[in-house]
């Protein structure tokens, strides 16, 4: 089974799915940059392994210009401030998030990719789930 990324009808990355499917040099690469990359991902997953900063993409994406300030995050989502500093803090140092001006933020382009990535990811896992039970 390989994961395959697309566009315009044009395949450009596979990625077998299966650690039996690599030769045992792409896997020990891939294994070694997934090390030397660690604290960025340890970041990123840091910044959506919380339901409030979740929510709070959530109402990012919902936005037409993808802009909301402080004052919104409060009122929309019911936070207080502390809660508004710290979780938009844990969604800049994740990437996932950009300040545009005082008070005020913005969902990254790389934000919105790795949220869809999130979305994708959680239909796989439960894809697998589902091959798994038959």
């Amino acid at each position: 089974m390989k994961l395959q990324l697309v566009k315009d009808g044009k395949v450009i990355y596979e990625m077998p799915l299966y650690p039996e499917d690599w030769s045992r040099d792409q896997l020990e690469r891939e294994l070694e940059t997934l090390e030397t990359g660690f604290d960025r991902l340890a970041k990123i997953f840091t910044a959506l392994s919380h339901e409030t900063r979740l929510r709070m993409l959530r109402q990012l994406m919902g936005e037409r210009d993808l802009t909301m300030n402080f004052g919104d995050f409060m009122r929309e989502l019911d936070l207080n401030p502390k809660l508004v500093w710290e979780n938009t803090r844990k969604l800049r140092e994740g990437g996932l998030l950009e300040k545009v001006e005082k008070g005020k933020y913005r969902c990254s382009d790389f934000g919105r990719m790795e949220l869809m990535m999130s979305l994708a990811l959680r239909r796989l896992m439960k894809e697998f789930e589902e091959m798994e039970k038959s």
